[in-house]
């Protein structure tokens, strides 16, 4: 069964979300999608819900589908430099800025959002699993970071970007223990455990 479409009344709703919060490296992105008020799709859900051959396989079905869609990078350097929550509202900005159409509301996954210039919001937590603009959003999010981690992969392969995607996982952590930080990771991230007393 599909999700409904938006969460407000507006017919011109934009579903906004984000990928890579919570990274160690690269840029976080965001997307913005505004889909017709009549547009239904039985798979399209939450992209974390998804496996990444059908998050592939659904990136097409948004881009044909959407009236109009946006994104939004905000590289690692600037994240150091506004912190990472002011990045993803930047980030979002971008996504609406980028937009085609002008949406007369904006469906914003999550529970914090700075204002956007004269368009009113709702910020909705578990939002990408509940409204077909946000999971739209996400997949576009998620996908073109995805792919962007991929070409930073092949300039410095030691961090197995094209795997974790700059996630912290051990393999990235102990990555940078052996070989340090690039111009992607985020310096004010903790990119390394603290010692233990028992190290």
């Amino acid at each position: 069964m599909s999700l409904p479409v938006n969460y407000s009344s507006f017919s011109l709703e934009a579903g906004v979300d984000e990928a890579g919060r919570g990274c160690l490296a690269g840029p976080v992105v965001a997307a913005a999608v505004i889909f017709p008020p009549d547009f239904t799709h039985a798979l399209l859900n939450d992209s974390k819900k998804l496996s990444h051959t059908q998050r592939m396989n659904l990136r097409p079905v948004v881009l044909e589908n959407a009236l109009a869609w946006g994104i939004g990078v905000i590289s690692a350097p600037r994240i150091d430099q506004i912190n990472i929550l002011n990045a993803t509202f930047e980030a979002m900005h971008q996504a609406i800025s980028g937009l085609a159409i002008s949406p007369e509301f904006l469906a914003i996954d999550g529970n914090r959002f700075r204002t956007y210039p004269s368009i009113s919001h709702a910020c909705l937590v578990k939002g990408d699993s509940r409204f077909l603009n946000i999971a739209g959003a996400s997949i576009l999010a998620k996908t073109y970071r995805d792919e962007l981690m991929e070409q930073l992969h092949r300039e410095f392969p030691q961090y197995g970007w094209s795997n974790n995607k700059g996630y912290p996982t051990a393999d990235h952590r102990k990555a940078i223990a052996q070989w340090g930080v690039t111009a992607y990771h985020r310096k004010s991230f903790n990119l390394l455990p603290a010692p233990t007393l028992f190290d």
